[in-house]
C-alpha cells in the first residue's frame, strides 16, 4: 500500500526574478541618479529656473528647498536597497503631488503627464522592493 501525503503549502513570499531585479535597479539607479542631479539639486543650489517656478507659484525659497531635499532623499533612498521600497513609495506621492500643482496651481494640465507616468513606475518599484514578512 502506498501513502499518499499532501505537503502544506509553501508560505514564501516570491522575489522579482533576475530580469525584472536587473530591470528594476535600472530604474532605481537612472531615476535616483536624476532626482538627485537634475531634479532636486537645482532647486537647491537655487538654479533660476527652479526658483522663477516656484515665486510664480507663490510658494516661496522654503518650499523649493523642502521639495530639494525630499527629491534628494527620495533619489539616495532609490539607491540603498533595504530603503528603495520606502522612496519609491515616498516619491510616488511627492509626484502625485508634483502632477496636482501642473494640473491645477500651474494651469498646465499637459504638464501632469510625466509626475503621473512617473508615480506609477516609483508605485511599481515600491511593491516590487516591499520587504517579505
Amino acid at each position: 500500500m502506498t501513502a499518499i501525503t499532501a505537503s502544506a503549502p509553501s508560505v514564501t513570499t516570491t522575489r522579482p526574478g533576475r530580469i525584472r531585479n536587473r530591470v528594476l535597479w535600472t530604474l532605481q539607479i537612472v531615476l535616483g541618479l536624476f532626482f538627485v542631479i537634475a531634479s532636486g539639486l537645482p532647486k537647491v543650489v537655487g538654479q533660476s529656473d527652479a526658483v522663477r517656478i516656484f515665486h510664480d507659484i507663490g510658494w516661496g525659497d522654503w518650499f523649493r528647498y523642502f521639495t530639494g531635499l525630499v527629491e534628494i532623499s527620495g533619489g539616495i533612498g532609490l539607491l540603498v536597497p533595504r530603503l528603495s521600497w520606502l522612496a519609491a513609495a515616498g516619491l510616488s506621492i511627492t509626484m502625485v503631488c508634483a502632477a496636482a500643482t501642473q494640473a491645477f496651481v500651474m494651469d498646465a494640465p499637459a504638464g501632469a503627464i510625466f509626475p503621473l507616468v512617473l508615480m506609477a513606475v516609483f508605485a511599481w518599484i515600491a511593491y516590487e522592493r516591499r520587504p517579505a514578512h
